[in-house]
């Protein structure tokens, strides 16, 4: 089985809610590291505009960069559920390492502030699992833009589509993520 998200992005209006939900479930400090970021899609001219959000965290890539990448094997992917999980007592740190980070393409990887911070990243919070509990990003997201389980359940429920504005899918790590993408409007006055 493997773990993954469901991202609408008609419906994320870029509140945050996630990213505070996040941080504050796992105790995140204030700083540096989120383990879920929100970014502002801005494209076009007047009257021409283009607006969309995109959240993002681990994608739990069924081939891992990370994974490789580490020198200490601080970094696995569980075999039961392709989590993909961090040790922080072998992590070398920020300071002395960070070839998981220069590794991953969607740089989910998350330092904080201090001096040689060790890695740290999205869980899909196991907790929260293991009670048949949506991970706290999808629970804390008003408008239901998120949601997440095993991959084949996903893909059954909202389709297989692998790009949105502001990601484009790696087919050599297969990002465990599928989207309702944003689509551009054509021109003002135009039909499309």
């Amino acid at each position: 089985m493997q773990m993954g998200f469901y991202f609408d992005q008609t419906r994320c209006t870029g509140c945050y809610a996630c990213v505070v939900a996040c941080k504050d479930w796992h105790d995140v400090p204030a700083g540096p590291a989120s383990w879920r970021r929100v970014a502002t899609i801005e494209q076009g001219e007047f009257p021409d505009l283009f607006v969309a959000f995109f959240t993002s965290s681990c994608y739990h890539c069924a081939q891992p960069a990370c994974v490789v990448a580490c020198p200490t094997g601080a970094i696995m992917k569980k075999n039961e559920d392709g989590v993909v999980m961090v040790d922080q007592a072998k992590c070398l740190g920020k300071d002395q390492c960070d070839l998981c980070l220069q590794a991953c393409t969607y740089k989910s990887p998350q330092f904080g502030a201090e001096p040689n911070a060790k890695m740290q990243m999205c869980t899909l919070c196991p907790d929260r699992l293991q009670e048949g509990k949506k991970p706290i990003c999808v629970a804390g997201c008003p408008m239901r833009a998120l949601d997440a389980g095993p991959m084949e359940e996903i893909e059954a429920l909202y389709g297989d589509v692998r790009e949105a504005e502001g990601f484009v899918y790696s087919t050599d790590l297969k990002p465990s993520i599928v989207f309702k993408p944003k689509v551009k409007p054509g021109p003002v006055g135009s039909s499309k």
